[in-house]
């Protein structure tokens, strides 16, 4: 009888505990396994925004977050959970992605927003992304114990076949937080088919069209078909062409159970405004999306080097010399000869620069450049100088860094032969500071035609189907005259 009785009160507990585990969605009205409130959900969210905050680059343009931001308020206004508070961010990749956390988190990859062409279109991709948030896709992925396998799975579609831009990489295995890798990889089929159908009623309410939501669709299928034809590589905005083909007809049904709107419905949207946000955007790669060394490197592009000096510090620099320095009386110089006897670089220091009793003496072997270094006693009382050179082509670059000797002078060496150890060429294509390529929008002539302008792209693969892709024109076609198209400077 005992037993029967512990039988029967751990059953009652079971239920108990799985009827408390089971919530209604806030969204769909329908009840969901979850495992924790909206006070929970708001602190996960603000932890991993903090973790994608400090791995992810995000794209300083104010102007541009402001105008997505207004999209996307408008959007959660009509939605199931406008006072949850959201936050937009900006994410400097060039893969076509985006993303959203619990919590009220959304982030869009600058890449995604170059294939947009309408403001509805990203207006589409943002009310997605909400969409996933009021249903709560994340928290109901953690419930069932699958952000871990969602994580695995490589999402993120990387634009440089389409570009020219060169990246590579997957932004799933860059970020820090699972519930950002979960969401970039997609929520799986129902799940996304569900944040459109959801996207698309709130597109409704907010005067935008519903079909907007094919419209980007399409888009960015066909950028998908493209990269797989040339490339043999599938993937795509965290699962979104995986799961809608084409001419999916639940998505197809569900964007016609949003409504049409009355055109006394629809918002007045300045597509001006659209092309002035979009309208010098980075296609590609940029410089700031690379790592934080990389943004503080310096380039020499008469004499082809590149190369790290501490930050903060000073730089002055003449058609052939650079010269760094620091707060106090540190400093570190670059200098150029030419190599005119074949000579070790260690010979060279000792024979050409007259500095014979080296200390800390090591060789130096840094991308596929020789050279040599060490620390000498200055001729100014109480100084040490860091001397290295190292053989690039036919010169030899020299370096001479003066500090202090005092309690600070192993530190300020160490931070001195670091920056020399960075010092290379110039990769062919490297995006330096000012040199990415950008969006620019025209009006077509009476005879435009993508094939002919492709011949004169700064687009280094694929110009003509990458110039159709951003405008939408892909695989055929050409805009009428005096339509704006999106070329690529």
């Amino acid at each position: 009888m005992r037993l029967r009785i512990a039988a029967l009160l751990a059953g009652a507990m079971l239920v108990s505990t799985l009827t408390s585990s089971c919530a209604v969605n806030p969204a769909t009205g329908q009840p969901n396994l979850v495992l924790m409130g909206e006070n929970r959900e708001k602190e996960i969210g603000l932890e991993e925004h903090e973790k994608v905050m400090a791995s992810m680059p995000v794209f300083e343009d104010e102007e541009l977050l402001a105008y997505v931001t207004s999209i996307g308020n408008r959007l959660v206004e009509v939605s199931e959970r406008p006072d949850l508070g959201f936050t937009f961010t900006l994410i400097d990749s060039p893969e076509i992605n985006a993303f959203a956390l619990p919590g009220g988190y959304v982030y869009v990859n600058r890449g995604l927003i170059t294939f947009t062409n309408s403001e509805a279109e990203l207006a589409a991709v943002i009310a997605h992304e909400i969409a996933h948030i009021t249903a709560r896709h994340g928290v109901q992925q953690q419930a069932r114990g699958g952000l871990a396998n969602a994580a695995s799975t490589v999402g993120g579609i990387v634009a440089a076949v389409a570009t020219g831009s060169g990246f590579i990489g997957s932004q799933v295995s860059q970020v820090a937080s699972i519930w950002a890798q979960a969401g970039l990889s997609g929520y799986g089929r129902e799940a996304e088919l569900e944040a459109d159908s959801l996207g698309a009623e709130y597109l409704n309410r907010a005067g935008y069209e519903p079909s907007a939501m094919i419209e980007v669709i399409t888009t960015l299928k066909n950028q998908e078909d493209f990269r797989r034809r040339v490339s043999g590589q599938g993937g795509g905005y965290h699962g979104l062409f995986a799961t809608h083909p084409r001419n999916d007809t639940r998505l197809q049904q569900a964007i016609a159970n949003a409504g049409n709107l009355n055109s006394n419905q629809v918002l007045e949207t300045d597509h001006a405004i659209f092309r002035d946000h979009i309208d010098g955007l980075i296609v590609g790669e940029s410089n700031a999306s690379q790592t934080r060394d990389d943004r503080n490197r310096y380039y020499q592009n008469l004499l082809g080097y590149t190369m790290v000096f501490p930050s903060e510090w000073q730089i002055l620099e003449t058609p052939t010399t650079v010269t760094a320095s620091g707060s106090d009386s540190d400093s570190l110089r670059v200098e150029v000869q030419r190599i005119t006897e074949n000579i070790e670089p260690r010979e060279f220091i000792r024979e050409k620069l007259g500095m014979q009793d080296l200390q800390r003496s090591e060789d130096l072997n840094q991308y596929r450049l020789i050279g040599h270094t060490g620390v000498v006693e200055s001729s100014t009382p109480g100084e040490l100088t860091r001397v290295a050179v190292l053989y690039m082509g036919p010169r030899a670059y020299i370096f001479r860094g003066s500090y202090r000797n005092d309690a600070d002078a192993d530190e300020v060496d160490d931070m001195m032969l670091a920056s020399i150890r960075t010092f290379r060429a110039v990769q062919r294509n490297e995006i330096m500071p000012g040199n990415e390529m950008k969006i620019r929008y025209v009006q077509a002539s009476e005879f435009f035609d993508f094939a002919i302008v492709a011949q004169s792209s700064n687009i280094a693969d694929f110009p003509e189907e990458t110039l159709r892709l951003l405008n939408g024109y892909y695989p055929s076609g050409n805009p009428e005259a005096g339509d704006w198209v999106k070329l690529v400077e």
